[in-house]
């Protein structure tokens, strides 16, 4: 007699904006679908479904990732915040702020998965990682200035189709700003 096949689906939980969810799901089902399909966070979307837009892109752990390649099952456990997470209540995070107060947006689509993504841009410069647009890597020159090229280096795996890069670029570097002035007055 042949053993009993194994299940294909598993009871998870996943941390997601600071909630914890438990859902079953096919081993085979992405974070995008879960989030999307059965939480009902549509924020993050669904744009190319091959991992080369963008548009899904969600901070797992704090790092920018694209939902649509991560599997439910491997992120039990994580910290996953998606544009959703980001505001304090009704105080917008100043990466969303800065897109509305500058239009870096046109139709939208994009936006969650670019916001998401300048967040996690942001911190990865204050941390002093370079991107190849980065002139000096040596870890003793510290960051390198935010510069127009740093920041479309560094945002160039999200694809905008309304092509409102101008705005997006100027929107992160008005965050970076916020967040440095921020961090200097903190010290």
């Amino acid at each position: 007699m042949a053993p009993a096949p194994a299940s294909t689906y598993s009871a998870i939980t996943l941390n997601i904006n600071g909630e914890k969810h438990t859902l079953s799901v096919d081993h085979r089902t992405t974070l995008l679908d879960a989030l999307r399909e059965r939480l009902d966070l549509t924020g993050t979307k669904k744009g190319c479904d091959q991992g080369q837009c963008g548009a899904c892109t969600v901070l797992i752990d704090g790092r920018r990732a694209v939902a649509c390649l991560q599997l439910a099952v491997a992120v039990e456990g994580r910290e996953i915040t998606t544009v959703e997470g980001l505001a304090d209540g009704e105080r917008l995070h100043p990466v969303q702020q800065a897109f509305l107060d500058l239009d870096g947006y046109q139709c939208g689509y994009c936006t969650p998965g670019q916001i998401c993504s300048a967040v996690a841009v942001i911190e990865e410069h204050a941390a002093g990682w370079p991107s190849a647009a980065t002139d000096d890597v040596r870890p003793e020159a510290g960051p390198p200035p935010l510069t127009a090229d740093e920041i479309r280096e560094r945002m160039s795996g999200n694809l905008c189709r309304c092509g409102a890069y101008v705005s997006i670029v100027q929107a992160v570097a008005q965050a970076a700003e916020a967040r440095t002035e921020t961090t200097e007055a903190a010290a």
